[in-house]
């Protein structure tokens, strides 16, 4: 009876941490086995889990799930923006995919010069788990590298467009009268048709008139078909000129039936004088005038309150659609995730080379294409005819091409990891005409590679708008550089200056390139020479008053940026 008797106590015993556990939570569970407990039972309770075979699946589901959840959490979950090709896209942080998921991506039969950026990506991202620094963070450390990145002293000027007393005075009437509307018809690409919407609200100033919503030409050469409140916001537009112009959607009723008094011939360069004598009368007797071509026609030598008002509207009012802005920001805070940024305006597209009458030098080709080119529209040749390619070259003449760009980044103490943000038409010759300049500086980026798979798709057949991004990243860079002037380098310039001066590198062709064609001068030499050339074209304050015809809005000082002079010297 006593065995049968000690029998039924074990079986009550063994049986009770079964039931237990099929029932109890994992947190449970632990609380169970946590708890206190005789010797002898705690011995007894281990063995009998041992041998209970829900015990061993239940201890493989918990260490199972334990790791899984230890092995989501170290992965780096964090978006990476940039991207190389329209295949990396789909394989990149940008996507939330984990480096495990990258690292199969390097096996994928990647080519040579797109495995160093994946590889990039991975090798930082390892970098900064463990605490120590990025690439960029330590070119920032040392002391050639973080020279280039230095910002210019701005010499404590800052925008201040205070208008005088008559032209306050004179505002009250401009903006009332309801009998005199501009037209204007605008040309060209995006930053050209900036600057000649600046020009149409001086115009209709200087008239004062109402100013129609200027009207965007279809280009001829992309085919974009985008209206003004496509790339602008207008009702932005609208609020900031509202002291000084009044702008109307279109021309009331009473105006509609009236035949416009059309200008397709203003010289170039008009003084506001010239403007009231040719069209004042009869605008005033028409009621509307219509300007076409406005590129370049109105003077760049305006009164003191006209400068103010060009650049109130080039740095205030046009400002990008939302969409454009929302965008362009996107972007730019995608190059700007893994450091500083160089953004570099490329014109090595096939018309810019027969325009201005230069050779890209990728091969005999390529040279004799424009060349038949230009025989056959000599008329696309801007200027200087008579001078031969070398001439212009070194006249600095001819856009820089990526040889010449990747010489003047290294002399000028660009780090090889510098991140690059491409801003531009696509270049005669394709990847190959920027086989120099990527070999040099993998980390080479246009907005293509970083966006996301269809952010892109609403402005795929609107150049302007796609120039329009180019404009927002590049302006938020901390180096921009073009390769040839234009309307966005010039527009750039004093977008950069007005915002406190940001660091502008102004390639100084007609002195480096010399230095550039002798190949037996030594490296180290070659790079001081360089260095000491553009030493005062990095973006520092530059009055406008030291050359006669400058634009305001490229020059903004001392029209509309002024400083402390007990603070500061412009000496």
């Amino acid at each position: 009876m006593a065995k049968s008797k000690n029998n039924a106590k074990k079986v009550s015993y063994i049986s009770v941490p079964s039931q237990v556990i099929s029932s109890l939570s994992s947190s449970s569970l632990q609380t169970l086995l946590l708890s206190p407990k005789k010797p002898s039972r705690t011995k007894f309770f281990t063995l009998s889990l041992l041998k209970n075979p829900k015990a061993w699946c239940f201890a493989l589901f918990f260490f199972g799930f334990f790791g899984m959840l230890r092995l989501w959490f170290d992965l780096p979950l964090y978006s990476y923006p940039c991207v190389t090709t329209q295949a990396q896209k789909h394989e990149s942080f940008a996507n939330g995919y984990s480096r495990s998921q990258l690292g199969s991506a390097l096996n994928g039969g990647m080519s040579p010069q797109e495995e160093p950026k994946i590889g990039f990506l991975s090798a930082k991202w390892e970098k900064s788990e463990v605490g120590l620094p990025l690439n960029n963070e330590k070119s920032v450390q040392n002391g050639e590298e973080s020279e280039f990145w230095k910002q210019p002293d701005g010499l404590g000027y800052k925008p201040c467009l205070v208008f005088s007393r008559d032209y306050r005075r004179g505002s009250e009437s401009v903006v009332k009268d309801r009998r005199k509307y501009l037209i204007v018809v605008v040309s060209g690409g995006m930053n050209q048709q900036r600057n000649q919407i600046v020009d149409a609200v001086v115009i209709a100033r200087i008239l004062g008139a109402a100013l129609v919503v200027p009207i965007l030409q279809v280009n001829v050469i992309w085919g974009d078909e985008s209206e003004f409140s496509d790339i602008f916001d207008l009702e932005h537009f609208k609020r900031v000129v509202a002291n000084d112009v009044r702008v109307v959607s279109s021309l009331p009723s009473t105006h509609i039936m009236t035949r416009p008094v059309e200008e397709k011939r203003t010289p170039l360069h008009v003084s506001p004088q010239w403007i009231r004598a040719r069209y004042l009368k009869r605008l005033n007797r028409e009621g509307v005038l219509l300007l076409r071509g406005l590129d370049s026609r109105l003077s760049k030598d305006l009164p003191s309150d006209l400068q103010k008002l060009r650049c109130k509207v080039a740095f205030h009012a046009l400002r990008f659609a939302p969409s454009i802005l929302e965008l362009g920001n996107r972007l730019a805070e995608r190059m700007r995730s893994r450091g500083p940024y160089v953004a570099l305006h490329l014109r090595m597209e096939k018309d810019v080379w027969v325009r201005t009458g230069c050779l890209p030098g990728l091969s005999p080709e390529y040279d004799e294409m424009i060349n038949n080119e230009r025989k056959r529209r000599p008329e696309l040749l801007t200027g200087r005819s008579n001078m031969t390619y070398h001439e212009r070259k070194l006249a600095g003449l001819c856009p820089l091409n990526a040889v010449d760009v990747t010489r003047l980044l290294k002399a000028l103490g660009a780090p090889s990891d510098a991140r690059i943000y491409w801003a531009g038409g696509e270049p005669l010759g394709g990847e190959e005409a920027l086989a120099p300049l990527t070999k040099e500086f993998p980390y080479f980026f246009k907005k293509q590679d970083l966006a996301l798979p269809g952010e892109l798709e609403p402005f795929a057949r609107r150049a302007s708008v796609m120039a329009a991004i180019d404009f927002v990243v590049s302006e938020k860079s901390d180096v921009f550089m073009p390769s040839h002037g234009g309307n966005m380098g010039h527009a750039m310039q004093g977008q950069r200056a007005y915002a406190g001066h940001k660091k502008y590198i102004t390639p100084n062709k007609r002195h480096m390139l010399p230095y550039f064609l002798n190949s037996s001068l030594p490296e180290a030499e070659f790079n001081t020479i360089i260095k000491d050339l553009h030493r005062d074209s990095l973006g520092q304050p530059e009055l406008r008053t030291s050359k006669d015809g400058r634009d305001v809005t490229k020059f903004p000082i001392p029209e509309c940026m002024c400083n402390d002079s007990r603070k500061h010297s412009t000496s």
